[in-house]
C-alpha cells in the first residue's frame, strides 16, 4: 500500500525542510531530483559491491531493484557502497588479518554515511562473510527502519559429474601436497568449482549469517535462500524496497525486532543447520549494538540444547541451492517452531510475528535436506561451546557430521606462534598423528584481526589427517572447516590467556560431548608460567590494524570495538 509519510519527525528533515535548507536542496536538484522526491523520506540503499570476488559482484544490480521498490512506495532511494573483504581471497596470508576488522569498518561506514546525510531508513545488501553481520550491526546501531538483503549463494560447481564447492579446492591443495592429485587435476577443479556469482554455497559463514538474517527477523522470508543468479532475487529486492517504506510508516525499528528472544532464534537456527562457528562471534556483536548482554556462553548453551536437523555441507550433503528448492530457511524455522524450540512471538520486518510468517509454510515430505526435530540428525546442535582451564572465556567447535566417538581427543600439544608456522609444518608433514596443533597469537588483539585457518585445516583434511589430529587456536576457523578444530579460545595469548602458556608436550584433553577444553597442568604450574610470561609487541605499529588492536575486546563478547547500545546517549533514529 502506497502512503505519504510526514517527515517532521524523521532525520532527513534536517537536510530537506525549511528555508535554511535551501543550499542542501540545491544539491539534490543538481542530481535530478524533483521537489516531491526531496520532500519524501530518504532511504539509504547500502551495498557491499566490489570486484574482489563473486560473492559481491551482483549486489549493485540487485540494489537497482531495491531502489525501484522504494520509489514505487513514495520513498527516495539514495544508493551508496561500503567495503568488503572476501575471506576466500584473503585466506592463507596476511590479508586475512583484514577480514574480521572489516566487519567494524562496514558497520561504522554505514553509520557515518547515514548520519552524515540524515537518511530515514536503510536497506542493506551484503554478500561475503563479515559484510552480513557488519550490515546488521549498523541497522541495530542506527535503529532506523531497516531490511537486510543477502546477495545470494553461488551455484555448485561440477567436477567430473560430482558437485563441488570452493571447500573441495582448499582440500585439494592438501591432496596435491601428498601426491594424491596431479597438477592438471587441480587446475581443472579450480576452473569449475565456482561457476556463478554468489557467496560460497555451503553452510559456511555467509550462508550461516544469511540464515540468521531470516531467523532474527531482519530479512524477508525466503529472501536469504535464493541463489545469486536466480532472477527471483530482483523480486525480493523490489519487495524489500517497498516494505521498508511500510516499516517507516508503522515506525517498526530493528530494536523492535532484535530482542533476546530473536537472538535465541538465530542461535537455534545456526545449530540446527550445522552453521559456522563464526556465528558465535557475530551474534554477540549484533546483540551488543542493541545493548543486550548475549555472549559466547549464551550462544553455546542454545547450541547445546538445539537439535541438528539440516543436512548441509560441510558436515552434510547439500548446499544452499538445495535447501532453497525444497522450502528454504522457513522450512528449518517451521521445524523448530513445531518442535517447540523457536520463539514464535518475535516481530519481523514483514510487520508480522515469526509464527504468523510461518503459518502458511507446510512441511515438505518429499525431501531429505531438513528433518523434523523429533527425528534429528543428532540431538544436540552442530556447533558446541567448550570451557575449561585452557579456555576460561570459552571456545567453539563445529561437530556437524562428526560421529560421537570422534568428539573426544587427548594428546600432546605442538605449539605454533602464528598460522604460517603451522601451515608450513602441515605442508611438509612435519607433525605426528595424535598431536594437538596449537596456533596462538592469532586472537582479535594479538593477530591483530583474528584470522581464519582454513588453509591449514583444509590441507590437513586433504592429507587424510583431519580426524587424526586436533587443532586449537585463539583465532577463528572458516565456516568451511571440518575436523576437530577448536577456535575462539579465550582469553587469547596476547592478553596472557592460558593458550599462550602452553609448551610442546603438554597434554590437552578435548571433550565436545561434555563441553570441556583443558590442559593437564595444575593451577600452581599455570600460575608459575603466567608469572614468567611477557607480552609480545604488536606486529603492526600504525594503520587500521594498530587502531583495531587498541580497542577490540574479547571474542567471548563478539570482539567489538565500542561500548554499544547499553552506553548510548542518543540514538541516531531519534535525532
Amino acid at each position: 500500500m502506497v502512503r505519504l509519510i510526514d517527515k517532521t519527525k524523521l532525520p532527513s528533515r534536517h537536510v530537506t525542510e525549511g528555508p535554511s535548507r535551501a543550499p542542501h536542496r540545491s544539491y539534490y536538484y543538481a542530481m535530478g531530483l524533483t521537489s516531491q522526491q526531496i520532500h519524501q523520506p530518504f532511504v539509504g540503499v547500502a551495498s557491499c559491491w566490489n570486484e574482489a570476488a563473486p560473492c559481491n559482484i551482483s549486489l549493485m544490480r540487485q540494489a537497482q531493484a531495491v531502489k525501484k521498490g522504494v520509489a514505487a512506495a513514495n520513498g527516495t532511494p539514495r544508493e551508496f557502497c561500503t567495503i568488503t573483504v572476501t575471506d576466500g581471497i584473503a585466506m592463507g596470508h596476511q590479508g586475512m588479518k583484514s577480514s574480521l576488522p572489516s566487519r567494524e569498518v562496514i558497520a561504522d561506514s554505514v553509520e557515518l554515511t547515514m548520519r552524515g546525510h540524515a537518511y530515514d531508513a536503510l536497506v542493506g545488501l551484503a554478500g561475503c562473510d563479515k559484510s552480513l553481520p557488519g550490515m546488521m550491526m549498523a541497522m541495530v546501531r542506527l535503529n532506523v527502519p531497516s531490511i537486510f538483503i543477502y546477495g545470494g549463494s553461488i551455484l555448485p560447481g561440477n567436477f567430473r559429474g560430482k558437485p563441488v564447492t570452493v571447500q573441495d579446492v582448499f582440500e585439494a591443495v592438501g591432496r596435491h601436497s601428498v601426491g594424491d592429485m596431479s597438477d592438471a587435476d587441480l587446475e581443472e577443479l579450480e576452473q569449475v568449482a565456482c561457476p556463478s556469482a554468489g557467496a560460497c554455497g555451503a553452510q559456511f559463514t555467509a550462508n550461516t549469517m544469511a540464515t540468521v538474517s531470516e531467523a532474527i527477523g531482519l530479512a524477508l522470508p525466503y529472501s536469504a535462500g535464493a541463489p545469486a543468479p536466480y532472477e527471483l532475487r530482483d523480486r525480493f529486492c523490489m519487495t524489500a524496497g517497498e516494505m521498508v517504506m511500510e516499516l517507516v510508516a508503522k515506525n517498526i525499528r530493528p530494536r523492535d525486532i532484535v530482542t533476546r528472544k530473536s537472538l535465541e532464534n538465530a542461535a537455534m537456527t545456526v545449530a540446527a543447520s550445522g552453521g559456522s562457528t563464526n556465528a558465535a562471534l557475530h551474534l554477540p556483536a549484533i546483540a551488543h549494538e542493541a545493548g543486550i548482554a548475549f555472549d559466547l556462553f549464551d550462544v553455546a548453551e542454545i547450541f547445546r540444547r538445539t537439535p541438528y536437523i539440516a543436512d548441509l555441507k560441510p558436515g552434510g550433503r547439500y548446499v544452499a541451492k538445495d535447501l532453497f528448492e525444497v522450502g528454504g530457511i522457513p522450512l528449518i524455522l517451521k521445524a523448530l517452531l513445531e518442535g517447540g524450540f523457536l520463539h514464535g512471538d518475535c516481530m519481523t520486518v514483514t510487520g508480522r510475528t515469526m509464527a504468523e510468517n510461518l503459518a502458511s509454510v507446510s512441511w515438505n515430505p518429499d525431501q531429505d535436506v531438513v528433518f523434523r526435530t523429533e527425528s534429528p540428525i543428532t540431538v544436540t546442535g552442530g556447533v558446541v561451546g567448550l570451557k575449561g582451564n585452557l579456555a576460561p572465556e570459552g571456545a567453539i567447535v563445529k561437530v556437524a557430521g562428526m560421529a560421537a566417538d570422534r568428539q573426544t581427543f587427548r594428546g600432546p600439544a605442538r605449539c605454533f606462534d602464528g598460522e604460517e608456522a603451522c601451515f608450513e609444518a602441515v605442508k611438509n608433514r612435519a607433525y605426528k598423528e595424535g598431536e594437538v596443533l596449537v596456533i596462538r597469537w592469532e586472537g582479535p588483539k594479538g593477530g591483530p584481526g583474528m584470522r581464519e585457518m582454513l588453509s591449514t585445516t583444509a590441507a590437513l583434511y586433504g592429507q587424510g589427517m583431519g580426524d587424526k589430529v586436533a587443532l586449537i587456536t585463539d583465532g577463528r576457523f572458516s565456516g568451511a572447516t571440518r575436523g576437530f578444530c577448536i577456535g575462539h579460545v579465550g582469553p587469547e595469548a596476547a592478553v596472557g590467556g592460558p593458550i599462550g602458556l602452553l609448551r610442546d608436550g603438554d597434554i590437552i584433553a578435548i571433550d565436545a560431548i561434555a563441553g570441556t577444553l583443558s590442559v593437564e597442568l595444575s593451577d600452581e604450574e599455570l600460575t608459575r608460567r603466567r608469572a614468567e610470561w611477557t607480552a609480545r609487541p604488536l606486529s603492526t605499529g600504525s594503520g587500521y590494524l594498530w587502531k583495531y588492536a587498541q580497542t577490540v575486546g574479547s571474542a567471548k563478547d563478539g570482539a567489538v570495538t565500542h561500548p554499544g547500545g547499553a552506553h548510548e546517549k542518543e540514538c541516531y533514529a531519534d535525532i
